[in-house]
């Protein structure tokens, strides 16, 4: 059961591709170097907006009721 629409994926999408990639741009040219270790939690948050993208399916979405999507 979708309950995400037609520009949400594609948003999701390229947040989730920056988020895994932004571990491995240098430290000295990204201003994310303070984050120390914890940058290494981007690329989980980057695959669950990948994931939600490709099934068209968030989970918060369902816990509070939102559906961007067209019903059927």
């Amino acid at each position: 059961m979708a309950n995400v629409g037609s520009v949400d994926p594609i948003l999701r999408a390229l947040v989730g591709i920056v988020l895994l990639a932004l571990p491995f741009i240098p430290a000295t040219t990204t201003a994310l170097s303070g984050l120390g270790a914890w940058i290494w939690a981007l690329p989980a948050i980057g695959a669950a907006l990948l994931l939600t993208a490709i099934f068209r399916f968030c989970p918060a979405y369902m816990l509070f009721g939102i559906r961007t999507c067209a019903t059927k």
